[in-house]
């Protein structure tokens, strides 16, 4: 029995010397790790530039008078809305009529003054025939006649000047639109003119509204590319469409036109200001308000890939891919906007390039990977 145990103890340590021989040394390199692949989706597609600016006022007019004197009252209710022409403030008219009966009265007394200068001319003309009358005479009382009439045409100015003045001591709205408060109170003595005359209140329209933005130095040439290739007009000679969200929207729901690219870039800045204009009809879209606006940028063959699969190498951003024997690479790419949930690549990608769509935590420069093929899908779908 001794020896049969000897065998079967033996036995046993052989098998377990031999399971021992079938396991991995412990140096062994483990499997190169998996991660996902697919190639960047290729479609035409409609490109929107975005950019962020604000909202401004198609006109903006601040009210000052004309006329200098006491402010008698006024007409609104600050921040309404007001229509061209209605009545904002009333200055003391009592010294403008005043004026006015003024030149009314020295008008007449002109006139009556050409009546008798003119009847000194009519009568004299005949006497001057019969040699009654001197040459001489006759031409002083022609003379006096032309002074009359000049005294009649300044008295005609005079009296549309003052009439003018009475005008203009109602102060009335120059453009429609939403008025701001008033900057003087009834009472108050004003100085009017063309110089140094007292700020009563502003005015800005709101429908249409302009929305004004910068845009890049690099945009722009592109921009200057695409129109000399014919791909996409010139926002200068076309109004190319747009449209805005506002900051609490998620989509672009108010549509416009371009009207306007400055003539300039800014030197310092190194962009170039641009111009949308919007129907503005229920009065939403307020002067002041930032929005982010998109501007079509033209229709081109493009490469779209997730936001998630790209990453920073200092300035740049770049793409893993993985090579046919499965080492993995960057690729520096220039990106563009979103289309359909997924950014544009404007260069550094071709269409064979397999892209790491997941698992880009375990991708390294140079290191081997299992690549498994997957499919590019827009978030949310």
């Amino acid at each position: 029995m001794t020896g049969v145990r000897l065998l079967i103890v033996a036995a046993l340590l052989a098998g377990l010397l031999a399971g021992c021989d079938n396991k991995p040394g412990a140096g062994a390199a483990p499997p190169p790790p998996p991660v996902t692949v697919s190639k960047p989706i290729q479609k035409s597609i409609t490109e929107w530039d975005e950019y962020t600016g604000r909202f401004v006022p198609v006109a903006t007019v601040e009210v000052r008078a004309r006329v200098s004197g006491f402010i008698e009252s006024i007409h609104f209710k600050d921040g309404q809305i007001v229509k061209k022409d209605d009545l904002l403030f009333v200055i003391d008219q009592r010294p403008y009529q005043i004026a006015v009966e003024q030149a009314k009265a020295d008008l007449e007394r002109a006139r009556a003054k050409y009546d008798i200068a003119t009847s000194d001319v009519d009568r004299a003309t005949a006497l001057v025939r019969n040699q009654t009358l001197t040459e001489r005479e006759f031409d002083t009382r022609k003379s006096t006649q032309r002074d009359a009439a000049g005294q009649v045409g300044s008295g005609e100015a005079a009296l549309k000047q003052a009439q003018l003045n009475l005008e203009w001591s109602e102060v009335r709205a120059p453009i429609a639109g939403r008025i701001s408060d008033r900057r003087v109170d009834a009472g108050n003595l004003i100085t009017g003119g063309q110089t140094g005359a007292t700020l009563l209140t502003s005015i800005v329209t709101l429908d249409p509204i302009h929305f004004a933005f910068d845009g890049s130095e690099a945009d722009f040439i592109r921009y200057l590319r695409l129109a000399a290739s014919g791909v996409r007009q010139s926002s200068r000679d076309t109004p190319n469409p747009v449209a805005v969200r506002l900051a609490d929207e998620t989509e672009f729901k108010h549509q416009g036109r371009m009207d306007f690219v400055d003539n300039v870039v800014n030197a310092k800045t190194g962009t170039i200001r641009g111009r949308a204009i919007f129907d503005n009809k229920d009065g939403l879209l307020t002067p002041g308000f930032f929005g982010r606006l998109r501007l079509y940028g033209g229709q081109r063959d493009a490469f779209l890939i997730p936001d998630s699969v790209i990453s920073s190498d200092q300035a740049s951003k770049i793409v893993f891919t993985v090579a046919d024997d499965g080492t993995v690479g960057t690729k520096k790419v220039e990106l563009g906007p979103i289309v359909d949930g997924l950014r544009i690549v404007r260069s550094g990608l071709a269409p064979t390039d397999r892209i790491v769509i997941d698992g880009i935590q375990r991708a390294r420069p140079g290191q081997k990977v299992t690549a498994e093929d997957g499919t590019i899908k827009a978030p949310g779908k």
